[in-house]
């Protein structure tokens, strides 16, 4: 899967994101709305991550998808 992929079919691919990162609320994926750079912000924001491994961690997840 990529990038183009999720944002185009956010509202079904929105469901996977939150299994993967539980902290991300309804809200938080509304405020994302199939956006990469607001999706790395949320992981640095819920999770404490560095940009750099909010980015790989969402490549990781793309590749396995």
């Amino acid at each position: 899967m990529n990038w183009n992929q999720v944002e185009g079919n956010w509202e079904q691919v929105k469901g996977k994101v939150q299994t993967q990162w539980g902290k991300l609320t309804g809200d938080d994926l509304d405020v994302i709305a199939g956006n990469r750079k607001q999706l790395a912000g949320k992981l640095q924001e819920r999770y404490g991550k560095a940009e750099d491994a909010a980015e790989r961690e969402i490549d990781d997840w793309l590749n396995n998808h």
